[in-house]
């Protein structure tokens, strides 16, 4: 189970949420469809809200599961998200269904990933895309997929349009700590800030008419070329599955999808999950 901090008052928990979302107590009060009097009454302490409606207020702000176990101690409820390993029995249905994504996506690369980006499972395809990575501890204990990619002994210098992925990345990093506040993600978007960009990753990858920001990688068969999707579970009730993403490559053109077929086919590659 999740371990709680000391509850703080639950208006400052509500405030602080508004605050991100940037919302006002009547943005919040049309949202959840209650009255901004009593709204304004739970966050001074004078009401007390029932369990369902604290969930509902939270829903309607978008706190993460993570977050909300403490709001409901705040409130004196016990909590009621729990926060389970991933190897736990009662989550192997949910391991399941990743590994499942993960070997269906073959022969193009796949992988799951935490709340701060550390690698959790990768399929086979993502294998020979690491071989350039000069720097070998990174790729050691706990893996931290950002940290591999933008590092300068890791990936970075053979993404050749490092430049245009590194913002990429350090935008969607820039987003999850407005949605989280999560302060482990702020140190690692400071230290992944500090990396150097090399003066000649300036190039652009080609234009998909703003839909999509690729990224083109330099490998020994050629360069691929890849756009990304990520999968969430979609009614998670349980803290470390809500915070899975699978991060999944799809072939930008045909040349890449060839590649990546004919290096699937050169030998057997174990899945790393």
């Amino acid at each position: 189970m999740t371990t709680i901090s000391p509850a703080r008052p639950l208006g400052d928990f509500l405030r602080e949420w508004r605050r991100r979302r940037r919302m006002s107590q009547l943005d919040l009060a049309l949202e959840a469809d209650i009255s901004q009097r009593h709204l304004s009454f739970v966050e001074s302490g004078r009401a007390v809200p029932s369990r369902e409606m604290l969930l509902h207020l939270a829903e309607r702000l978008g706190v993460p599961l993570r977050e909300r176990n403490p709001m409901l101690i705040a409130a004196g409820f016990a909590p009621v998200f729990a926060e389970r390993k991933l190897d736990d029995p009662v989550l192997a249905p949910a391991r399941q269904a990743i590994d499942m994504v993960l070997r269906g996506h073959g022969p193009f690369p796949a992988l799951a990933v935490d709340r701060h980006w550390t690698l959790v499972a990768a399929n086979a395809a993502v294998t020979p895309l690491l071989a350039g990575v000069a720097d070998r501890s990174l790729m050691d204990g706990a893996v931290n997929v950002l940290r591999l990619s933008l590092h300068p002994h890791g990936l970075a210098p053979h993404i050749v349009n490092f430049a245009e992925w590194r913002n990429h990345l350090l935008d969607r990093l820039h987003q999850q700590i407005a949605a989280t506040g999560d302060r482990v993600l702020e140190k690692l978007l400071e230290e992944l800030a500090g990396y150097p960009v090399p003066e000649t990753a300036i190039r652009s990858g080609p234009d998909y008419a703003g839909i999509a920001v690729p990224m083109e990688l330099r490998t020994p068969a050629g360069v691929l070329s890849f756009i990304s999707t990520t999968t969430v579970f979609g009614t998670p009730v349980d803290v470390t599955l809500s915070e899975l993403a699978v991060e999944s490559f799809f072939p930008a053109n045909n040349e890449t999808a060839r590649l990546l077929r004919q290096m699937a086919e050169a030998g057997p590659l174990k899945d790393e999950s």
